[in-house]
């Protein structure tokens, strides 16, 4: 069977490297690709990125299965385009895509289908964006409505950084369409987690639980980024909390859908904040894995990743049940120079550890030419290391990182500090 994974980065490389370990694969493919998946002789890469071009590769090669790693192809509609020419692939439809492409159109369906999350206002008009911020006060956050690549979130402690950020998406049109119309949510306070599904247009399955860092310094100072590392399980995520988010958020989002008249396919991330009382609401919703969620979730997973997208593409995730390596795993990026405003690239990358069974590396920002390694991106690297303790697994991570060398690198040091420090 021959598999296709659209996408570049470290959610991808993670990706295809699991559906290369099945006994069923003949090639995976991706689209784009990186050098980490050039590097991989298990893997192919296809230099293209135009989804309609990719329907017709798949057809020439008779490739099985697609799975979309980003979420732009999946705003674009690249599910539509590949059901429309009746391949397989799995991934939310560009309607579904609109719970992460539009926080307005998210925020109103939560509402819509009482699901909980923060109070918001939604605002196209500068002077009365300002005016609201002036009657909630500070803390306060600021999200462009459009996708912005991680980039669209401001947390803003005081009301000059608000106000800052409404100029900024507003005015200075900084994010572009991205930032033309803009939420404003109160602040909640607690602690965040990752929660990810899989769904067939009825059936859910949860993966196992994950715990991003989004800011770029260690104590969760500086900026708010992609994501700097993230570990597997979330220790925050008990039995109980568990229960409670798949009742009062994941599964009345799956019928909300329906409901609305749209079936929702695919990865659906919740992106959680858990107060103190254990009360889960929703930040966000994503219709794609995390990244880096992803390569520390999919270095537990222990099920064949062929065999569950096969279920999920026939409607029957109720059939199946995952298995997952009872160890942690954490894994902690490492971005360029300058990252995340203007990161520099060109950099060259050598010392990247072999494979073992404690410690793998994903590549995101890196491409290979003439056998030389070199950094093209913000995120350039996710070393993941596994252990029988946080601390164990944060270990065997950061003696990968600590062996990889490139001009300008930044790690956070602390990947994992909830979990290690803070008793739930």
């Amino acid at each position: 069977m021959k598999i296709l994974v659209v996408g570049s980065g470290g959610r991808e490389h993670a990706l295809a490297w699991k559906l290369a370990q099945s006994e069923r694969i003949q090639t995976v493919f991706v689209a784009p690709g990186n050098g980490g998946t050039a590097l991989d002789n298990r893997l192919k890469n296809v230099p293209i990125t135009d989804p309609k071009a990719l329907a017709e590769f798949v057809k020439a090669e008779h490739i099985g299965l697609t799975l979309v790693g980003p979420e732009v192809p999946l705003a674009a509609g690249i599910v539509n385009i590949f059901r429309e020419h009746g391949l397989k692939i799995f991934g939310p439809t560009k309607e579904a895509a609109q719970l992460e492409s539009s926080k307005d159109f998210a925020k109103s369906f939560m509402e819509r289908h009482g699901i909980p999350t923060a109070k918001y206002q939604t605002f196209t008009d500068l002077a009365a964006a300002h005016a609201y911020i002036d009657q909630q006060g500070a803390p306060i956050v600021i999200k462009a409505d459009g996708l912005a690549a991680g980039k669209g979130v401001v947390v803003a402690m005081d009301l000059a950084e608000a106000h800052a950020a409404i100029e900024m998406m507003l005015s200075d049109n900084k994010l572009g369409d991205a930032g033309a119309r803009v939420v404003i949510e109160e602040f909640l306070t607690g602690e965040e987690a990752s929660f990810i599904v899989m769904v067939d247009g009825k059936n859910i399955l949860p993966l196992a639980t994950s715990q991003d860092h989004k800011r770029l310094l260690d104590n969760d100072q500086g900026p708010n980024t992609g994501g700097m590392g993230a570990y597997s399980p979330a220790p925050i995520i008990t039995p109980q909390i568990h229960a409670r988010v798949m009742r009062e958020i994941i599964q009345p989002t799956v019928t909300g859908m329906a409901k609305d008249g749209i079936i929702f396919t695919g990865f659906l991330y919740a992106g959680l904040m858990i107060d103190d009382n254990g009360n889960p609401k929703t930040l966000e919703f994503n219709c794609r894995m995390g990244d880096p969620e992803t390569q520390p979730i999919m270095a537990r997973l222990k099920t064949d990743l062929v065999s569950v997208l096969e279920h999920a593409v026939n409607g029957q995730l109720d059939a199946i049940e995952l298995e997952w390596d009872r160890r942690t795993a954490l894994g902690v990026v490492m971005a360029a120079e300058g990252y995340p405003d203007t990161p520099v690239k060109g950099a060259v990358i050598t010392g990247i550890p072999a494979e073992t069974a404690d410690c793998v590396t994903f590549h995101a920002g890196t491409q290979l030419e003439q056998g030389q390694l070199s950094v093209t991106g913000g995120r350039v690297l996710c070393s993941v290391g596994l252990g029988d303790t946080v601390k164990v697994a944060q270990k065997h991570a950061y003696e990968a990182v600590d062996a990889i060398k490139f001009a300008g690198a930044q790690a956070r040091r602390d990947i994992g500090w909830r979990a290690l420090y803070k008793k739930h």
